[in-house]
């Protein structure tokens, strides 16, 4: 077992809910990459800083139900973002004053805005191939988006989303198949749908750059949250 195979293990989910070094290390490795899954969905950099924050508290909930032989730690978190995310946009819904959803936000200096904003721009392709996805059905939809999107391999987009991996194949198959038609249809070999049955594609050559490494609420700040610390 190699150096990096040790601390993936010895810093897993688990172990970093009952550790604040580890859930420091844990938080780390894996922010950028949460802030991405999040950036592919929101454009407003103080909801984004708010749901990533929220997923590393959730993680520290749900720590005990990862399992290394059902996907890596990413895929897990990105199931886990999914809920995040989604509980974001039905909290949004039912609100019927926007104030309400920034009333003790934890306000961001300019830099950090500048920052969230350069990410979610390097997102916006990401942005677009999603909104194309939103006329498949729920199921279909959620595992294309992790596997075109995300870029998980369907094993781990099962697992994230808690079904079978031949059920999680079906859907793919649907999903691509109904993308496909509809830019037949349409005859738009340029149009989003195209996009999205070529999703793979598209991701490959969506904007790369990295921004500067953003501002993001401290790990340790999560644990005073929860009131581990």
């Amino acid at each position: 077992m190699d150096g990096a195979e040790r601390e993936r293990i010895r810093g897993g989910p688990a172990a970093a809910a009952r550790d604040p070094e580890l859930f420091e290390a844990f938080y780390r490795r894996h922010v950028d990459a949460v802030l991405r899954f999040v950036a592919r969905r929101v454009d407003d950099p103080h909801t984004a800083a708010d749901l990533t924050a929220e997923i590393f508290l959730a993680v520290l909930d749900s720590a005990h139900t990862y399992r290394p032989r059902l996907g890596s730690e990413t895929a897990w978190l990105y199931g886990i973002a999914r809920n995040v995310v989604s509980s974001e946009r039905r909290r949004v819904a039912r609100e019927a004053e926007r104030d309400l959803r920034l009333s003790g936000r934890r306000l961001l200096e300019a830099d950090d805005i500048a920052r969230l904003e350069d990410k979610l721009d390097a997102e916006s392709p990401g942005r677009r191939v999603l909104a194309a996805l939103a006329r498949l059905p729920e199921g279909e939809r959620a595992v294309m988006e992790l596997i075109a999107v995300d870029q998980l391999t369907v094993t781990e987009a099962a697992a994230a989303l808690g079904i079978r991996q031949v059920t999680a194949r079906v859907r793919l198959h649907r999903a691509r198949k109904a993308l496909r038609g509809e830019a037949d249809a349409k005859a738009r070999p340029e149009g989003d749908f195209e996009v999205a049955a070529n999703s793979k594609a598209a991701v490959d050559s969506k904007v790369e750059a990295e921004s500067r490494a953003v501002e993001m609420p401290d790990a340790s700040l999560l644990y005073v949250i929860r009131g581990e610390a």
